[in-house]
């Protein structure tokens, strides 16, 4: 058997970039545990950035993958399938709105949304042809595409990758006044994060995501929320916007949508502004096929089910007092920010980043990432028990204190 050294050798020499910088090589995954190539164990407290949303190798995703794949796997675009329409409809239902479009990864997903708001713009507010702007936000990550970065401020994300889209304002998170000052007659939507996951798990402030919905319903603009790390009971609720009973106009998922076993992104809408979308304007080879949407309904009957939501919050408070403990006992830490099981625990910049403290906790069995240098993200999977939470407590207490 080979080492995980042997296996991050091969990735340095094979790949532009290595993916595993906790250096941690995983072969078997279950539950909320995964095994290296040696045999250890850890918790994963970050289950792929929320996209492990029910644990590694759900075995009700499993059997619904397997049923499909006796079935029916892939088809053309030229003919739907019955797991498309099935979903398609269900999923509406789940969200509230009335149409849908399925793509693959997130930042496909982003650039769906953007594409709609923009001939939507063009089509519906008449704003003049090649004039349309999307207001985004400071401190964002909606993926790693040309155009995404264009409205990106991570230097690490834009370095030499321009010339970039043109046609994107960026405000700071959070502040009302400043968008209001940024929209214009020729302003098409607002794309933002409810919770920015890669930003640190910001939260905005109390009552912003209410106000951004009744300024863009003021002055005509497009609300699109991209709910691809924060969705699905992540935060304790549904979506995040329901925190404030917010319904925006196009929402994005993606991520946990898939089960944890396949890649599967949506934009959901209404009906008026879906029809932008013509035959041939837009689409993708795999999205919507029928093995993707045979486990997404599964994910969706998951959700569906009572109590998840309570079960969340009861967990997520539970965890949140610990660390706040753990917080109030240590040097390091400089601050918390819960909701739901989503955590950002920023570390003081005179202890060093903290990714350190990330393989300090690798060591002792317990999987987290850094973001934005300073802050340790906790996402752990929606099906985690007390038990193992605790386990995690037990270990991040022996790291900060």
């Amino acid at each position: 058997m080979k080492s995980s050294a042997d296996y991050i050798q091969l990735s340095e020499k094979f790949s532009a970039h290595n993916y595993a910088p906790l250096d941690v090589v995983i072969s078997e995954g279950k539950g909320s545990w995964v095994t290296d190539v040696e045999g250890k164990r850890y918790l994963d407290l970050l289950s792929g950035y929320s996209a492990l949303n029910f644990g590694h190798c759900n075995p009700r995703l499993e059997e619904a993958a397997i049923k499909q794949l006796k079935k029916l796997t892939l088809t053309s675009r030229a003919f739907h399938n019955d797991q498309f329409s099935l979903f398609c409809s269900e999923f509406a239902e789940l969200c509230g709105m009335e149409s849908v479009v399925l793509m693959n990864s997130g930042a496909e997903a982003v650039e769906t949304a953007v594409k709609i708001a923009r001939r939507w713009g063009y089509r519906r507010k008449g704003i003049a042809a090649g004039k349309a702007e999307i207001i985004a936000f400071s401190g964002n990550f909606h993926g790693r595409t040309t155009t995404i970065i264009s409205f990106s401020d991570s230097d690490s994300s834009r370095e030499d990758f321009g010339p970039f889209t043109p046609g994107f304002k960026v405000t700071p998170y959070g502040d009302l006044n400043k968008v209001k000052a940024a929209i214009t007659s020729e302003t098409a939507a607002v794309l933002i994060e409810p919770v920015q996951g890669e930003g640190g798990v910001i939260f905005p402030p109390d009552g912003f995501l209410r106000d951004l919905r009744a300024l863009c319903t003021e002055r005509n603009v497009l609300m699109i929320a991209d709910e691809i790390q924060s969705a699905f009971f992540r935060t304790g609720t549904l979506f995040a916007c329901h925190h404030e009973k917010v319904h925006p106009d196009m929402v994005i998922v993606g991520k946990s949508l898939g089960g944890g076993i396949v890649p599967i992104s949506a934009v959901a809408s209404s009906r008026e502004i879906m029809e932008v979308l013509t035959p041939g304007s837009h689409g993708s080879t795999f999205g919507g096929n029928p093995f993707a949407c045979a486990i997404a309904r599964e994910v969706i009957n998951l959700l569906k089910e009572k109590g998840l939501g309570d079960r969340v919050k009861g967990l997520g408070a539970h965890f949140e007092k610990a660390l706040r403990e753990i917080a109030a006992k240590s040097s390091k830490v400089d601050g918390i920010r819960a909701r739901g099981l989503f955590f950002g625990f920023d570390i003081k910049p005179s202890e060093g980043k903290a990714k350190k403290i990330c393989i300090e906790l690798k060591n002792l069995g317990v999987l987290a990432k850094d973001t934005r240098e300073q802050t340790i993200r906790f996402a752990p999977p929606l099906t985690v028990t007390r038990e193992e939470l605790d386990y995690g407590i037990e270990r991040i207490r022996q790291v900060l204190v």
